[in-house]
């Protein structure tokens, strides 16, 4: 039996099925895919125009926002303009180190938009638990530093994947069965021990999401303590109000990851294209969704932005 040649064991490409089964209406699914992807760059770049411009605006929670809104920009532009070309013009080859920059960037990025959506929970917790010491905890120089530790974590946690992607060998095929390059998807098609590399995966998907989501619902079990014990109805009920728009984008943002996480790893007898399906939308819906959620819900936005409308109308 012959061995395959190094050609094959390292490819310089691979192919992107985009969603296996659905290739029939891949036209039409890209569609609400550009739409929505178009409605992300939109709703964000509003977010960050309208917090930069206004002056009021500038506290700890709205600076997370524009944190939370730069990191869903580039995680939609990673993905999305290479989806579209699968879906469009049938353009299913990426160079070798191309996937794994966009492994890179995905995870990397998902992990910070996590910790910007924890730093903001914990805003939440300072401005209802020990309102009048929030602008001393949460100085413009600890909000600086708790930005950029976001950012660090996500870089240093995630840089390994693309090393230990590029020393598998590929000896199988190069066909990825997603629209994208995914770190479990690459793994599932490598010829060589991956025990390691599965273990890793899980870790970092715990010390990112999984940790987070745990501090988020920790903190809000003591925010629900201080809120219920609030004197008035009134009171409470214009507390909760202020952590609204917030637990909308934990949903929007959790339910689709832990989804798409469980299934591509305990879901062997789910039709393959519905977790590829789940991935797409954890990837490409919160960057559409957390603008719409702060604008619609959050007066001070919403004003500012009909304003902004208003203003320029001829």
């Amino acid at each position: 039996m012959s061995l395959p040649n190094n050609t094959n064991i390292y490819p310089s490409t691979f192919l992107l099925l985009g969603i296996p089964g659905m290739e029939a209406i891949h036209t039409w699914i890209s569609m609400p895919f550009c739409l929505i992807y178009l409605t992300a760059l939109l709703g964000n770049c509003s977010i960050l125009f309208i917090i930069r411009t206004d002056s009021n605006l500038h506290e700890p929670m709205y600076f997370f926002l524009c944190m939370l809104s730069v990191a869903d920009l580039i995680l939609s532009t990673t993905a999305m303009p290479k989806i579209l070309s699968i879906f469009w013009f049938h353009d299913r080859e990426i160079y070798f180190e191309a996937c794994l920059v966009q492994v890179f960037l995905i995870h990397s990025l998902c992990s910070m938009a996590s910790g910007f959506i924890l730093a903001m929970a914990f805003d939440r917790y300072v401005a209802i638990c020990n309102p009048l010491r929030h602008s001393i905890i949460l100085s413009h120089r600890v909000i600086q530093n708790l930005g950029l530790a976001i950012v660090f974590h996500g870089v240093v946690l995630f840089s390994p994947q693309p090393f230990m992607l590029r020393w598998l060998p590929y000896c199988r095929t190069n066909v990825i069965p997603h629209t994208y390059c995914e770190f479990m998807a690459l793994i599932k098609l490598a010829c060589a021990e991956t025990r390691i590399c599965r273990i890793y995966s899980l870790t970092a998907a715990f010390l990112t999401g999984g940790l987070d989501f745990l501090l988020i619902l920790c903190s809000y079990v003591v925010i629900l303590y201080t809120v219920f014990h609030l004197p008035s109805k009134a009171a409470q009920l214009k507390t909760l109000g202020t952590c609204g728009s917030h637990v909308c984008v934990i949903l929007v943002a959790y339910t689709p990851a832990f989804f798409s996480f469980l299934t591509h790893r305990f879901g062997h007898h789910v039709a393959p294209h519905i977790p590829i399906f789940v991935a797409n939308i954890y990837v490409l819906v919160p960057p559409m969704v957390n603008p719409m959620i702060y604008g619609i819900r959050t007066k001070r936005i919403r004003e500012r932005f009909l304003h902004v409308l208003t203003s320029h109308k001829f």
